[in-house]
């Protein structure tokens, strides 16, 4: 939706005229408004990359309300030895453990692959707004910004994407520290 409303308002800000006061402040509120509906199309994409990594891996997502406010002695004495048995890293972890490990993995998995198919995407379209910017007559126009100007934001969220498929798929090759880390309070 937002995607759809971002790509109506830039092109309305495109056609916008140069000459009458009048249009200025249009152009600027088409653009601030583009630039919103952006920002706003990017942070339901991760919202999506979010659930769909839940999705692949309940039990992960729901592991920050286990230790949250964890008061009850039971519980904590099960981290407890949760923690234990991930500090000493050894083959005498219990089947709980190994449950919790393997969606652990699971977890970062999804998002490793979730986080690659995203930083293809925004390299493809990286590709195609260059591509479109190059062609752009003139290039330093109108059209020309906008077509650089997302190109330069698909490229840099393309990096940031790599960045996070490589994270989460160190951490998926050695889940036991990054859960042990979670255990103790830390990411």
């Amino acid at each position: 939706m937002f995607i759809a409303l971002g790509v109506r308002l830039w092109r309305a800000f495109l056609r916008a005229g140069d000459s009458a006061a009048g249009t200025r402040i249009a152009r600027i509120a088409l653009a601030s408004s583009g630039v919103l509906a952006t920002m706003l199309a990017v942070f339901s994409l991760l919202t999506v990359m979010a659930n769909v990594q839940g999705a692949a891996a309940p039990f992960a997502s729901l592991l920050p309300m286990l230790t949250a406010g964890a008061d009850d002695a039971r519980l904590t004495a099960t981290l407890d030895e949760a923690r234990r048995q991930l500090a000493a890293s050894g083959p005498d972890a219990s089947p709980a453990l190994d449950v919790m490990l393997g969606d652990f993995t699971r977890y970062h998995v999804a998002m490793a692959v979730i986080a690659a198919i995203v930083a293809v995407a925004f390299a493809v379209l990286c590709a195609v707004l260059w591509k479109g910017f190059a062609a752009a007559r003139p290039p330093r126009g109108r059209l020309g910004r906008v077509l650089g100007s997302f190109g330069v934001l698909s490229a840099v969220l393309s990096l940031i994407m790599i960045v996070v498929a490589a994270a989460n798929t160190a951490t998926a090759a050695d889940p036991a520290p990054a859960l042990l880390a979670f255990f103790e309070g830390g990411w």
